[in-house]
């Protein structure tokens, strides 16, 4: 079976081509970081516009490095949501296009169960069960993974999730957009001891999270110094210390996790996903406790139209009627995981 992919939830345009046999033929990505990157954040208007000028070109690419027709797809998998809701909607109306015109069917898939089985697309794939760290801009959540469509929610974050808590902080520091990557950089600089930021909800008694106080704990740090008086050692020392504290919550509520539910597998799925600090954290702590950690390849850690094509491709594979001839659709921006069926 060969599955299309389409992603276009907020400010990547993903396609690619996923095929049950052979395993990932091709994909192709365009992000829209720099476009967004003088605005301190996504435009959703701008991010739809180009999501429109983008997606056929990757969809040209995808066919021609794979060598597929596009008579030989058998069906189309496109990101329904949960997302920006007029980048959903490009996406969405560009799948069900291209499927009434081949002829083919359609099946929605949620952005956050395509990073949530992106590491079964690397070369050594978790077994079912396992813990699932969503850990994204916009989602912080610990799963119960039994199979596909079969997710049980442990713990989400009460506010900021994760990747917000390292943009707005990053932002704070004068670091720009995307501020993820650009404070993680900074912090290998900074001394572990300058600043002990706080570690929300580290030893509540549950497996949810919060990283609002900790952004703010930054901000009081930031204006105690004043903007003139904040050197770049300064910088590094904060950006450290946040980048400590986040990594040790997170850490922590995956071990308790485990520890809880008796399972040995822990996945790490979405952009924070690729943070080095939390990689070498997260291994040390499993390995002391004969745990094993999966993590995506780092190209399939941000948003991307593999991991649409594999989602669909697996639902396909269970129940091969998920998909419909139905070309009449709709765009879900607000879309809880754990409130999908189990094909």
């Amino acid at each position: 079976m060969l599955v299309l992919g389409i992603e276009s939830s907020c400010d990547e345009t993903g396609l690619a081509l996923y095929d049950t046999q052979q395993g990932l033929r091709a994909h192709a990505l365009y992000s829209q970081v720099k476009m967004h990157e003088e605005y301190g954040g996504v435009v959703p208007e701008l991010a739809s516009r180009d999501h429109i000028r983008r997606a056929i070109p990757l969809l040209e690419q995808v066919f021609a490095e794979s060598g597929a027709r596009r008579e030989d797809i058998d069906a189309i998998a496109y990101t329904q949501g949960p997302g920006l809701a007029g980048a959903l909607l490009v996406g969405s109306s560009i799948a069900c296009g291209l499927g009434l015109a081949l002829d083919k069917p359609v099946l929605g898939v949620h952005h956050l169960e395509g990073h949530l089985l992106s590491p079964l697309l690397a070369s050594d794939p978790p077994a079912f069960p396992f813990i699932a760290l969503l850990v994204s801009g916009g989602h912080t959540q610990l799963m119960r993974v039994d199979g596909v469509g079969r997710y049980t929610m442990l713990g989400e974050t009460l506010d900021d999730a994760a990747g917000e808590a390292f943009d707005k902080s990053a932002k704070l520091l004068g670091l720009g957009y995307p501020g993820g990557p650009a404070i993680s950089r900074l912090a290998e600089f900074g001394d572990p001891d300058a600043y002990k930021l706080p570690r929300p909800m580290l030893h509540s008694k549950n497996l949810d999270f919060s990283f609002s106080g900790l952004k703010t704990a930054v901000l009081t740090v930031v204006k105690n110094h004043g903007d003139a008086n904040l050197c770049e050692q300064d910088k590094a020392n904060i950006a450290r210390g946040f980048v400590d504290a986040i990594v040790d919550v997170l850490t922590a509520k995956c071990m308790n996790a485990l520890k809880e539910t008796g399972l040995k597998r822990l996945v790490i799925a979405g952009g924070v996903g690729a943070n080095r600090q939390l990689r070498e954290s997260l291994n040390a702590a499993a390995a002391k406790r004969r745990y094993k950690v999966y993590y995506p390849e780092l190209e399939f850690c941000t948003d991307n139209g593999a991991m649409i094509a594999f989602a669909g491709a697996m639902r396909l594979q269970i129940d091969p009627t998920a998909a419909k001839k139905d070309y009449a659709f709709n765009v879900r921006p607000r879309w809880p995981l754990d409130s999908l069926a189990a094909p």
